[in-house]
């Protein structure tokens, strides 16, 4: 298949053709991301690969099956930026790639609450400088804290395993409780109003629907334990930005820890350090020393980079051989 791939940079094509090498598929890399604009580019070709920022709404599908595209193969596991009911009637098929690396995400976690904790951004900053200083480095011990845990599929059970590791209480909370994950003793399933009052650090792992959007808002926060850390490598929407500011401005929110970001698609996966960031809320966010934000990048490993590639690679392969397409992401996802 000749497969355009937007919003490529310099790793895409390193893993892409790396892996590319065992199939017969031609791609084609553009440094765009998909959109209305951009999408004439895909003329030509049977099939466009995509990501989580590219713009893939009702009027850049209408325009992908004017083109004839027969397949919209997203390179992540997130479908939100896809009309996939528009999809349907154009008679494109989305697949996605719904797990690569959950380990890398979890960890990546686990990296922003030791970073927000211990302060060791601020302290290798200092050092470098000559400073040794302690002042203002305090941190809390870890070990005997709870930790909420909303979503708990593969990414929220493995970074609930890691904190049971470190001696923490975990608690969880989903719309479809794990029981089977809660026999083996990690965790303990409460409401969402239990877990937002007693836990010390709250983790969000579940996907953005209708439901989660802005799970965290003025409500959920200030039910919060005053001091609390909250911790995002979700999607971005699940957070009502300006209820975490009002919160952070007021000191009932003890630290926030982001990769995803309400408006990221503005900002993230550019080097924007020449450019004036005319993002207010996100000025906002990183002008607070409790606030730590990190660009998209928990999935970021060569694992999870490698199995992007050929798990993507796989669905194409799949769909050109007319095989089942067990990736296969419908209209069904999002109705009711």
């Amino acid at each position: 298949m000749k497969v355009a791939v937007f919003g490529t940079k310099s790793y895409d094509k390193e893993f892409f053709k790396l892996e590319g090498v065992n199939t017969t598929h031609e791609l084609v890399f553009f440094e765009s991301r998909l959109r209305v604009k951009t999408a004439p580019l895909a003329r030509g070709f049977d099939a466009v690969c995509v990501f989580v920022n590219d713009v893939v709404d009702t009027e850049t599908v209408k325009m992908l099956g004017e083109f004839g595209i027969k397949v919209i193969a997203l390179r992540c596991a997130g479908f939100n930026n896809v009309d996939l009911i528009e999809a349907e009637k154009q008679g494109i098929e989305v697949l996605r790639v719904p797990a690569y690396s959950p380990y890398a995400v979890a960890e990546h976690t686990l990296a922003l609450i030791l970073t927000l904790n211990r302060k060791t951004h601020k302290a290798y900053n200092r050092v470098r400088e000559g400073n040794f200083s302690l002042d203002r480095l305090t941190g809390f011990d870890i070990y005997g804290k709870t930790v909420g845990v909303i979503g708990t599929g593969k990414i929220g059970q493995i970074f609930a395993r890691i904190m049971k590791g470190m001696g923490c209480k975990v608690v969880g909370f989903d719309l479809y409780p794990n029981k089977e994950f809660e026999k083996e003793g990690i965790l303990e399933y409460v409401t969402l109003n239990e877990l937002l009052e007693n836990s010390d650090i709250i983790s969000l792992h579940c996907p953005l629907t209708p439901q989660t959007h802005h799970i965290i808002n003025d409500h959920s926060i200030w039910r919060m334990k005053k001091g609390a850390m909250l911790i995002n490598t979700s999607r971005g929407r699940l957070i009502d930005t300006e209820s975490a500011i009002r919160a952070l401005s007021k000191g009932h929110l003890g630290y926030l820890g982001i990769d995803v970001y309400e408006q990221e698609e503005k900002l993230f996966f550019r080097d924007l350090s020449e450019t004036l960031i005319r993002d207010e809320k996100m000025l906002n966010l990183m002008s607070f020393p409790n606030v730590l934000v990190t660009g998209h990048q928990a999935f970021f490993t060569d694992t999870a980079l490698t199995q992007i590639a050929r798990v993507t690679l796989g669905n194409l392969t799949a769909f050109e051989k007319g095989e089942e397409l067990v990736n296969r992401v419908g209209s069904e996802a999002i109705k009711g």
